[in-house]
């Protein structure tokens, strides 16, 4: 095993927590910085709640997965009226990211988990890494985990060919508690995961644990997630500016988003979604929009620093595995220090795995999004639409 090390983690989200968590579960000496001045707060809504996602609060902490996580036993395809028009038994456990959030924190603690430090620099050497933060202050590591997001300084630095794509469609993304919804809606999107199809679009909607946590039925927030295309330029230009003029990206935030975009969402809702689905839809109080990427790297470790989560492969969301690769990456980074004897080999080993997981999940969203919001070929459920982080099966 390696011995024990000093280790930066640049990032507080899921993956930067986990990263922490399972290195100081080792012995080494973890910090974690997040430029946020205040813990983070209630992004991203609900999670796909993959095995990769719940290991370290199922194994290292005790916790039963039912009591942090929704759990639906039913895929349903729902038509334009409403009938059914397919349905399977398949259980997938949902919850929400403020819970997983909360739950990683408070193992981890504050101490160690310092806001406030936004990296705006940072060199990488053979023996160590030097990262340099907004407010004047540094840090020296033996290992940089480099966990900070989708807009990564350090991909951009080290990785400057790799650039995001934009998929040509963003997600409308709500939340609305279950109580607040007529009984027909409640019974009818209570106990799967239900999607809607229609010309170049389609949504998918499923229960999560509600802000304290309850899972509950008739506790929980129901949960939607609706794709639907914004032609790059002007149309999704103006989308993800808010009424100040502020360009938000990737994500426009709850709140944020100006009065006729949500009208106009909300009509369309009416207009071509299945009755309880719309109703699901048209009452999320502040609805927010993340827009869907690509990219892709061909390298993961630089001398003593790595990328993990979405500071390396951003795919899109379509199985549900975004969580669960960034947790990947961490269970396979504590697996190689503490297989090899030095950091360099820990990395060596760690990465090839890495790079062919993300790379082969870019591949198969790709083809999902082509083929629901471009082809309009996604009618049928395959398995290829199970919700996974490989793709060795089911």
């Amino acid at each position: 095993m390696v011995p024990s090390t000093t280790i930066a983690v640049v990032g507080g989200s899921l993956g930067g927590l986990t990263a922490a968590l399972l290195l100081r579960d080792l012995g080494h000496d973890v910090t974690i910085y997040e430029r946020s001045r205040h813990k983070l707060e209630q992004r991203g809504a609900g999670l796909g709640f993959l095995p990769d996602a719940s290991r370290y609060l199922t194994e290292r902490c005790g916790l039963d997965i039912d009591e942090i996580s929704t759990r639906t036993d039913l895929i349903r395809y729902v038509n334009r009226d409403g009938s059914i028009g397919h349905e399977r038994p398949t259980t997938y456990h949902f919850t929400s990211w403020f819970t997983v959030y909360g739950r990683l924190l408070a193992e981890f603690g504050t101490d160690r988990y310092l806001t406030g430090h936004e990296a705006v620099d940072f060199t990488v050497a053979e023996s160590g890494a030097r990262v340099d933060f907004a407010d004047g202050s540094s840090v020296e590591a033996d290992l940089l985990v480099c966990a900070d997001g989708v807009n990564s300084i350090f991909r951009r630095s080290l990785l400057p060919d790799s650039q995001r794509r934009y998929a040509g469609y963003v997600a409308w993304r709500g939340m609305v508690p279950e109580a607040e919804l007529s009984a027909k809606t409640r019974e009818s999107l209570g106990d799967a995961i239900t999607y809607a199809f229609y010309a170049n679009s389609h949504i998918l909607v499923y229960p999560i644990p509600s802000p304290d946590g309850s899972v509950d039925p008739g506790k929980r927030l129901i949960n939607t997630v609706w794709y639907r295309n914004y032609r790059e330029g002007g149309d999704f230009e103006d989308l993800m500016t808010d009424e100040s003029g502020v360009r938000h990206d990737p994500t426009l935030p709850p709140g944020r988003a100006r009065p006729e975009h949500v009208e106009e969402m909300r009509a369309h809702a009416r207009a071509r979604l299945p009755e309880a689905v719309a109703e699901a839809v048209v009452q999320a109080q502040e609805p927010f929009v993340q827009a869907v990427y690509d990219l892709e790297v061909d390298r993961m470790a630089f001398g003593r620093a790595c990328l993990i989560g979405d500071a390396g492969f951003v795919m899109r969301p379509h199985a549900a595995a975004g969580t669960a690769k960034a947790a990947a990456n961490a269970w396979g980074l504590a697996e190689a220090l503490e297989s090899a004897t030095t950091i360099d080999e820990a990395l060596a080993a760690w990465e090839p795995e890495q790079l062919r997981v993300g790379s082969d999940l870019v591949r198969r969203t790709q083809r999902l999004g082509y083929s629901s919001q471009v082809e309009g070929s996604w009618e049928a459920p395959t398995d290829d639409t199970l919700f996974r982080l490989r793709d060795e099966g089911p």
